[in-house]
């Protein structure tokens, strides 16, 4: 154990009013309400509140000034180890130490509480940009009182049980000696006033709820689970505090052929076997346009193609990615030399063109439309 006059910085003649003048100063200073998650201040504190506890009482101080540590070490003469010789001390200590902190917090600025809304998007809007417009519900000054919570003509004054704080020490003994905590004051909720006559629109709480309809603009690129914060859009601030946020999560919908990696994206491609075997031009869609591309024959299910710079474009990065595709062969199988040659002739005669790529395309047109 530290020696308390050491610890709270006094000699050995101080008088009860400097001792208690100096542990006020330290458990000021280290109180872990005032130092939350500082080990070393809890340690500070608690070594402080131990010398106190000592010099503050005649018979310790003179057990300690007589026998020195060894009076209250191991088991020692005189030392409960609990805070019963502080009697109503707390309520004197640690009265300003609550309310210092509370005091100035019953009026400063306090920021609005946010709000979060779902928005869907179609593939298409994600990929190109788009302007939304939703509804909110959300807390506004109160359009009658203005903020001030009182009917016109009314007035208000500090509150008479806690001086303004909006918070009231209480104090009570326990079986481990006289605790004392800081509690929200009943008869002003904490706003440290009372308004006599209290606005009948908002019931003194200078706030009510209005609908609001807001746009925005949401970028290209955009992706599922993304989140788009509107700042000020959210409910008004306390003691002038400024409005939360309106936080704007995305979903995006899955798109019947086009699937997406990033800015990549990507889709199964079908294609007939006379092209994958013999090679030949095919219309390949993107995003934008269908563009024309050459198989090169002898091509193989599942064989991935890559257009670059044909994917989605990120408008705020500039980035864009590419387009794959992955052929699916509709293929016959155990072909014969003649065949082989009927089917040389059917693709001549048929321009490449089979019913399952008329069907893929007939899926694409509704993209651009």
């Amino acid at each position: 154990m530290r020696d308390p006059y050491e610890v709270l910085g006094l000699d050995r003649s101080a008088s009860a009013d400097e001792i208690k003048r100096e542990y006020r100063k330290l458990a000021k200073k280290y109180h872990p309400d005032l130092n939350p998650d500082d080990k070393e201040a809890e340690h500070n504190f608690k070594e402080a509140t131990l010398a106190y506890e000592i010099l503050s009482d005649p018979k310790k101080k003179k057990q300690y000034d007589t026998y020195g540590s060894s009076a209250f070490e191991n088991g020692g003469a005189g030392f409960n180890g609990g805070f019963s010789g502080f009697g109503d001390i707390f309520g004197d200590l640690f009265g300003d130490i609550f309310n210092q902190g509370y005091q100035a917090n019953a009026k400063r600025p306090v920021k609005g509480a946010d709000i979060q809304q779902i928005v869907n998007l179609t593939f298409q809007e994600a990929a190109f940009g788009t302007s939304k417009e939703i509804q909110v519900r959300r807390e506004v000054e109160c359009h009658v009182c203005h903020g001030s919570k009182a009917e016109e003509g009314s007035e208000s004054h500090t509150c008479p049980d806690c001086h303004g704080q909006g918070v009231v020490n209480e104090v009570s003994r326990t079986p481990f000696g006289t605790m004392s905590r800081t509690v929200t004051c009943n008869k002003c909720h904490g706003t440290g006033e009372v308004i006599e006559k209290p606005c009948k629109n908002c019931e003194g709480t200078g706030k009510e709820f209005k609908s609001e309809k807001i746009k925005f603009d949401i970028p290209s690129g955009v992706e599922d689970q993304n989140v788009i914060r509107l700042s000020g859009k959210g409910h008004i601030g306390e003691n002038g505090g400024p409005f939360g946020d309106l936080y704007v999560i995305l979903r995006v919908e899955d798109h019947e052929i086009f699937k997406r990696d990033g800015l990549d994206i990507y889709y199964e491609m079908p294609i007939s076997f006379a092209t994958a075997t013999l090679g030949g031009k095919i219309d390949v869609a993107t995003l934008r346009k269908s563009v024309e591309f050459d198989i090169p024959a002898g091509t193989q299910t599942g064989t991935k193609f890559t257009l670059k710079r044909e994917g989605i474009e990120d408008s705020r990065t500039g980035r864009i990615g590419n387009l794959y595709f992955y052929v699916k062969i509709i293929t016959p199988t155990k072909l014969n030399k003649e065949q082989k040659q009927a089917l040389k002739t059917f693709a001549e005669a048929s321009g490449n063109e089979i019913n399952e790529e008329k069907s893929f395309f007939d899926k694409v047109k509704d993209f651009f439309e």
